[in-house]
């Protein structure tokens, strides 16, 4: 097999350990020579390359933490070529790739300081893949030790696993894709030692106390995966880089903080957007004031430097007014909502709409329906043939938070909050054999002031009712806030901005009266224990059981009845064999049907036909046209009013049905003698025909005669 030789003359390093019934492997020195730190992370057939590069330089000027992390999939991973025709290579990541690389991120990114302006690249490329095995877990414990492995200010190292339930009931990671969509729980963890740092999942109603189990079970199981890491940076002997945090000035936050007493506090307490509108003529103010007094030029040199310092005084006032009097910006106590109002069916021409709006936030909501020819194809590193039926697609433009921006494809918030809001209401809609379409729900924001992914969740929820979607139950979402002080927390429901940046965990939960059908959690501080995220989890289910409340007041359930607009959709099911007599040479047949009955069909392998239209006159047309094609020929039965396509000398041929012709011998023809069958019928006539028989060789034996008696009976 021979050897890889380091250039650099560093031996490679390896370490191992039982993880969730496999072994996992963690080796560098092998690939990745000129990386900041570079790691090949192996569990059974699967194998991640994770590569971190830091900059040794500051990034002057700039007002966030400048890092990205990447998941790449590579088809040849699992032996797979892309399915396009056209492009082959690897191109923009699927959306299933982006919100994996924000999986990995989000617990990631709050262990770096406050300050640090290093730039900051992670990329994790999925080398080899069980196709048993979801590698996005693998692919985070890979950046996390070559984060370690850097010598960077990273408070790592972080794990990650996915938890679901078994047939018997228990907790289990590593779940095959197949077990996991047949489970009721599909949830991942990441966390320190100690503590939780990020939560995602999928469910089907589970309850509070179901995600606590599952969250203590998962805490538990990924301590090996970050002993493993540990155990590597002290093999390797990692040095500590030097570095340098960028803070605000000492002598400007000072100032600030001088010129805003008095004005902070029950000064700003408003609703919102009063209180928006308040703190942006307050920070007006203190900007005008300070440059008069220090002089416009020098002044604008300083104004972001200002700025910053007037948005870590708000943050810190936010802080004091929920820990000390346990208030809120806009008044609100700890557990109430903002005001809510929403409205169903205000877009004519869509199949479904509505509009959510929880205090300054604003969603709506379009559904459009169409047949199942429709769904999205999905060519991923994971998935083989696969489709969608469900989409749910969410836009947020500058307006929508009063900035001038840019339009352009949708970014990797964009993505998650939209597939936050697909997950919570998937597992409520209903099978295909129900309801036959496919179905594109798409929000848009119209006003952002926290909490968009949890109004989409709402809007969808009422636009898909409003179209007559027959949802199995209602689900509502909130997010939920915690501010942390010392031993002490103090958990906020539905969460504003202001509370958002200023808080130390940002927490969304969706579900049905009867239970969590999606959640994710991301932490601000180091972790938070499983007991401060059970409270969160309670007080979040009164929260949504409120909204919930609301929306059944605007509209009770699904409609019975569809838009006019929207196309209907029937389905029948035919002999698989027979899919190419509908299909015909080169599609042919089925484009004859599509044509003259104007509607669209979608035939499945397993024999499933889809025909849509608007109009149900169309679709009877279109269902008896295959049923005559797809037809068995039935001895005894009665076949009214077929045409006469041959006569000849011993009797006459009737088609019964397409395809299928058969033969009236001149003695069936009437019960008085015919010399002559063109005495009787000629081509093109319409005739009563009973089958009487079929031959040895598949002949068909019709009857005049035979018809015309069981008409007189």
């Amino acid at each position: 097999m021979g050897n890889t030789i380091n250039p650099y003359g560093k031996d490679i390093i390896s370490v191992e350990t039982e993880f969730c019934g496999r072994k996992l492997s963690l080796e560098i020195n092998r690939v990745g020579f000129r990386t900041s730190a570079s790691v090949l992370a192996r569990y059974g057939d699967t194998v991640v390359l994770g590569t971190a590069m830091v900059s040794p330089n500051v990034v002057q000027g700039m007002d966030y933490f400048p890092l990205s992390i990447d998941y790449e999939e590579k088809f040849y991973a699992a032996g797979k070529i892309s399915g396009s025709r056209f492009i082959k290579r690897e191109g923009r990541p699927s959306d299933e790739a982006v919100l994996i690389g924000r999986l990995i991120d989000r617990p990631i990114r709050p262990l770096w300081p406050k300050g640090y302006r290093h730039e900051v690249q992670g990329v994790a490329s999925v080398l080899s893949m069980d196709p048993n095995f979801r590698p996005d877990m693998i692919a985070m414990i890979a950046m996390s030790t070559a984060f370690m492995l850097t010598g960077a200010p990273f408070d790592g190292p972080v794990a990650g696993v996915r938890v679901g339930i078994n047939e018997k009931g228990e907790y289990e990671a590593f779940l095959s894709a197949e077990e996991l969509a047949k489970g009721k729980l599909d949830l991942v963890v990441a966390g320190k030692t100690d503590a939780i740092m990020m939560v995602e999942a999928g469910a089907r109603e589970v309850t509070e106390d179901e995600v606590v189990g599952a969250l203590e079970f998962a805490q538990e199981a990924m301590k090996p995966a970050i002993k493993l890491q540990e155990e590597l940076v002290k093999k390797v002997g990692v040095e500590a880089q030097e570095y340098e945090l960028l803070k605000p000035d000492e002598e400007i936050q000072k100032a600030v903080d001088k010129w805003l007493a008095g004005k902070f506090g029950e000064a700003i307490r408003a609703p919102y957007p009063e209180r928006n509108e308040m703190v942006a003529v307050l920070k007006q103010a203190m900007h005008d004031e300070f440059a008069a007094k220090i002089g416009e030029e020098e002044y604008a040199a300083l104004h972001s430097d200002y700025d910053e310092a007037f948005t870590m005084a708000l943050h810190k006032d936010v802080r004091e007014g929920i820990i000390k009097d346990q208030t809120r910006p806009d008044g609100r106590k700890l557990t109430e909502i903002r005001p809510l109002s929403s409205e169903v069916g205000l877009l004519p021409r869509a199949h479904g709409s509505s509009i959510f709006t929880r205090g300054v936030t604003q969603a709506m909501n379009i559904v459009t329906l169409a047949s199942t020819s429709y769904a999205q194809l999905v060519d991923t590193m994971e998935t083989k043939d696969g489709e969608r039926l469900y989409m749910h697609h969410y836009n947020a433009p500058g307006y929508t938070v009063g900035e001038v921006r840019r339009l352009g494809s949708p970014g990797r918030r964009e993505i998650g909050h939209g597939y936050l809001a697909e997950r919570a209401l998937a597992p409520v809609l209903p099978e295909v054999a129900e309801f036959p379409y496919t179905i594109r729900s798409v929000t848009e924001i119209m006003s952002q002031n926290g909490s968009t992914s949890m109004a989409a969740t709402c809007s969808s929820c009422l636009a898909l009712m409003d179209a007559g979607v027959p949802l199995k139950a209602p689900v509502s979402g909130i997010a939920m806030g915690l501010m942390v002080d010392g031993d002490k927390y103090y958990v906020l429901s539905d969460i504003a901005d202001a509370e958002d940046f200023a808080g130390d965990m940002d927490f969304k939960v969706a579900g049905t009266e009867k239970g969590i059908t999606a959640l994710q959690m991301d932490m601000k501080v180091h972790g938070l224990p499983v007991s401060t995220l059970k409270e969160a989890l309670q007080q979040g289910k009164e929260g949504r059981g409120e909204i919930l409340r609301h929306m059944l007041t605007t509209l009770d359930g699904p409609r019975q009845e569809m838009s006019p607009y929207a196309p209907r959709v029937e389905s029948v099911v035919i002999n698989p064999d027979k899919i190419r007599e509908i299909i015909g040479k080169g599609g042919e047949t089925i484009q004859k049907i599509t044509a003259e009955t104007g509607t669209e069909i979608d035939i499945k392998d397993d024999g499933t036909v889809m025909i849509a239209s608007p109009d149900g006159a169309s679709i009877a047309a279109a269902k008896q046209w295959i049923a005559d094609i797809v037809e068995e020929p039935e001895v005894g039965k009665i076949y009214v009013d077929k045409p006469v396509v041959s006569v000849m000398d011993f009797g006459a041929f009737v088609q019964i049905m397409p395809g299928k012709d058969g033969l009236v011998h001149v003695s069936e023809m009437s019960e008085e003698r015919v010399n002559k069958p063109s005495d009787v019928v000629k081509e093109g006539d319409k005739v009563t025909v009973k089958l009487i028989a079929i031959d040895d060789r598949g002949r068909l034996q019709l009857s005049m005669k035979a018809a015309a008696r069981e008409a007189k009976k």
